[in-house]
């Protein structure tokens, strides 16, 4: 059986090298990658550092605004749809790339499998959002991180093809961590374990919007903490064009640097006293690594962390971190609210299942 996997930017990279090195024991597997994610640091360095098979395509579609960029990239992959053929397609979590092999695969009628499916936020105006919910609504096999997605997608009349198989984030984890801290230590980075805060900022509703931008620069420079900043070549542009970098300036603790790899990113988390943050990956990342975390957000789809005390939404117009970094309690940590850390294993067992069995 002929998979084709359509991918492109950072999360995806790192769930298909927790994935694809067991898929293809058992099947073809033609990987492509959009190339949502395009800078080497947003994207190559995963290939290199996590054994990723290099893509078998590269559409090099890069950044643009999303009906462009989804468009785009649809035009391109229809036409190794048609060249490959594949019998089934696999899409990972809730970017352009993933809506875009969705809609290609059924407009030409190949089933659609769905890794991370079930989750949302309940705020439409994510561009996310809208993504997960089209590509859910047309999937075949969905395959969920958690008994929450399970009820979102009842709730929507979703209920066949419906499995939990766990969060491959957190065998993507488990499996690199070791990994990282073989490879890199703090003082690469010039950092002494829990005496910082992890920052990351990215999300289009915090960065397009200077009041809120503006904010979050000030709340961190009002920490007492070193706050140490990879920021998206896109947000670090804003600032500047803001004229936000006269606050970082001024500030005696705030450190921007470049966008790190994802082993550098596993080992700044786990030892950082604090993270804030508007990721989806990295608030679950945090988790994983039980280290408190703030997410500049108003809903999360990962509501478990909440829910166990680790990760608090803050409004970073009407928050002041320094008073919630002093509030969040932490409880006791459940990884099975994740699954086991074999999510991998019970991905390739369903696809086995429900298309050769």
């Amino acid at each position: 059986m002929k998979i084709l996997t359509v991918a492109g930017t950072r999360p995806q990279l790192v769930k298909i090298a927790a994935v694809s090195r067991k898929l293809r024991k058992e099947f073809e597997e033609i990987l492509i990658n959009t190339g949502q994610h395009y800078d080497y640091n947003m994207n190559g360095v995963f290939f290199d550092e996590l054994n990723i098979p290099k893509p078998d395509y590269n559409l090099g579609v890069g950044s643009g605004p999303h009906g462009k960029q989804t468009g785009e990239m649809m035009i391109k992959l229809e036409e190794i749809f048609e060249k490959e053929q594949p019998d089934v397609v696999l899409v990972y979590g809730d970017t352009n790339s993933t809506l875009a092999g969705a809609l290609v695969a059924s407009k030409r009628l190949v089933p659609l499998i769905h890794i991370e499916a079930g989750l949302r936020s309940f705020n439409k105006d994510m561009p996310e959002e809208q993504n997960r919910i089209l590509t859910d609504h047309l999937s075949d096999l969905l395959l969920i991180p958690s008994e929450n997605a399970k009820s979102n997608l009842s709730k929507e009349g979703i209920e066949k093809g419906v499995f939990n198989v766990g969060d491959v984030m957190m065998d993507a984890v488990l499996y690199n961590i070791k990994l990282a801290e073989e490879k890199y230590s703090l003082s690469d980075f010039e950092l002494e374990k829990s005496e910082y805060i992890l920052g990351t900022i990215h999300r289009a509703e915090n960065t397009n919007n200077p009041d809120k931008l503006k904010a979050i620069l000030n709340s961190f420079a009002e920490l007492e903490k070193e706050v140490f900043l990879p920021l998206h070549p896109r947000t670090n542009k804003l600032i500047k064009e803001y004229g936000f970098d006269e606050i970082v300036k001024i500030s005696n603790n705030i450190r921007i640097v470049e966008p790190i790899s994802y082993l550098e990113m596993l080992l700044v988390e786990k030892n950082a006293y604090a993270i804030v943050t508007d990721s989806g990956g990295v608030q679950k990342e945090a988790y994983f690594a039980q280290v408190p975390c703030l997410t500049l957000r108003n809903q999360t789809e990962w509501t478990e962390t909440i829910d166990l005390g680790w990760n608090k939404l803050i409004d970073p117009l009407n928050n002041n971190l320094a008073d919630e970094l002093k509030t969040i309690r932490p409880g006791q940590e459940i990884f099975d609210a994740y699954g086991n850390g074999h999510a991998a294993d019970k991905i390739i067992d369903k696809i086995k299942e429900y298309y050769i069995m």
